[in-house]
């Protein structure tokens, strides 16, 4: 019976996902280990500096009139992040870095999620719900301190009559809360979804040529199928990040405006 769960769980596209201890370490009650979900965010951090490394040649900063292919790859991300912040002008400005960082990182991990063999660690909802729960306290922090004790009668829209409030106001707040779960299911369940399908097509593949006789050349379709996804999948997991990074813009702005 073991070993028939052993195969199952080989061949099953859930097994994908797992977080197992690469360096054990328990301290008491905490388990402090080094996972493979440790190690791909030391992948992409340390890919993020090798690029600012490479891109600045070692510190030196030196730009090209006519961008190179890396220049012109950190030129798109800085010009993604900046159309984000830069419709609040001056006020924006200072959340340019968050909102870099943001996109930079979420695109570097869910691209070597896509490495065969590796692990997309926005597949997993404490991930995404970490930094959704960043982003969330970080404008509730930015609406206190511009707005203070008034932030509350925000939520009462304007011209709304003061004996509707019991109705609006818990409608108000639960829009406000809500974000915690859209923006990080949203990244979630897409990375999931997408890592799921691609082992399932993967999977139908392998079975097909294990197969052998007529039924091996069955195995052409499903590759196609994968390698189309795969592509499909790349774009998505850029959108991602895109979209994440642009309703962290659009969050903050709102406390900036004065709105939910």
């Amino acid at each position: 019976m073991n070993n028939i769960q052993v195969i199952a769980n080989a061949y099953s596209p859930l097994e994908q996902f797992e977080i197992f201890p690469l360096i054990p370490l328990r301290v008491g009650s905490f388990d402090l280990s080094f996972t493979n979900s440790s190690l791909r965010r030391l992948w992409a951090f340390t890919l993020l500096v090798l690029f600012s490394f490479r891109l600045t040649n070692q510190g030196k900063s030196k730009g090209y009139l006519v961008p190179n292919r890396w220049q012109y790859i950190a030129e798109g991300i800085y010009q993604i992040a900046q159309s984000r912040v830069q419709p609040r002008g001056a006020k924006g400005q200072p959340y340019f870095p968050l909102v870099f960082t943001l996109f930079s990182f979420l695109l570097a991990v869910n691209l070597l999620g896509l490495v065969p063999y590796s692990f997309t660690i926005t597949s997993h909802i404490i991930v995404t719900l970490t930094l959704t729960v960043a982003v969330w306290v970080g404008k509730l922090i930015v609406g206190l301190r511009l707005h203070g004790i008034r932030l509350i009668g925000r939520f009462l829209p304007g011209g709304a009559p003061i004996g509707r409030a019991p109705r609006l106001v818990p409608l108000e707040i639960r829009g406000f809360v809500i974000t915690l779960v859209s923006l990080s299911v949203r990244l979630f369940a897409n990375r999931r979804a997408g890592h799921i399908l691609l082992k399932v097509i993967a999977g139908f593949a392998w079975t097909r040529r294990l197969a052998g006789g007529i039924l091996w050349i069955g195995h052409f379709l499903p590759l196609i199928v994968l390698y189309l996804l795969l592509w499909l999948e790349t774009g998505v997991a850029r959108v991602q990040a895109y979209v994440f990074s642009l309703l962290t813009a659009r969050y903050i702005g709102d406390r900036l405006d004065g709105g939910h």
